[in-house]
């Protein structure tokens, strides 16, 4: 099946134009998921101040608001407005998240930032999966630029590397003697 422009083999109840609209549902649905990424890595840095973790988080926090940036500009460039209820809904869920109870009432457990480094592993995992679905429009959509969207994917999986390791780490050092 072609997706390409002019063609006439879509899905059933797909017609013409509605690739446009999915992708602009798509792109904002991103665009929530991104805005509770970069509040939970903000978050996780400063609970972490001061360690090692948080040295090694800071500059991927700064990189996921970077590419939060960038997919703002993208859809800027594609004519696609925000949708300001779904980042506003990014964002709550991100808060609520902060609820979870994880075996401490007042002090914070080391089991909260495993849980976080893992939210934020599966959110890096979608911004790539985005970035690697907008690498295929722009195959046939000059208004994205090919490379800079292969640049957003690599740091996505230098990203992804990173946050793994430091997932290992910390569910080692949890669950140590289990």
């Amino acid at each position: 099946m072609s997706n390409r422009p002019g063609s006439e083999t879509r899905h059933p109840g797909q017609s013409r134009g509605d690739g446009s609209a999915f992708l602009g549902i798509y792109l904002n649905d991103h665009l929530a998921g991104a805005t509770a990424g970069t509040d939970r890595a903000r978050h996780l840095v400063r609970s972490c101040e001061g360690s090692p973790l948080a040295a090694t988080l800071g500059p991927i926090a700064a990189e996921i608001a970077e590419d939060r940036a960038s997919l703002i500009r993208i859809m800027r460039r594609l004519g696609i407005p925000v949708r300001h209820y779904k980042v506003y809904a990014g964002r709550a869920a991100e808060r609520v998240g902060r609820l979870k109870s994880n075996g401490r009432l007042v002090r914070r457990s080391p089991l909260s930032t495993l849980w976080e480094l893992e939210a934020l592993r599966l959110g890096v995992e979608g911004k790539a999966a985005g970035w690697e679905a907008l690498r295929l429009v722009a195959d046939t959509d000059e208004r994205l630029d090919p490379r800079l969207l292969d640049e957003l994917l690599e740091r996505a999986r230098r990203q992804q590397s990173t946050l793994e390791r430091l997932r290992r780490e910390q569910a080692g050092a949890v669950f140590q003697g289990a």
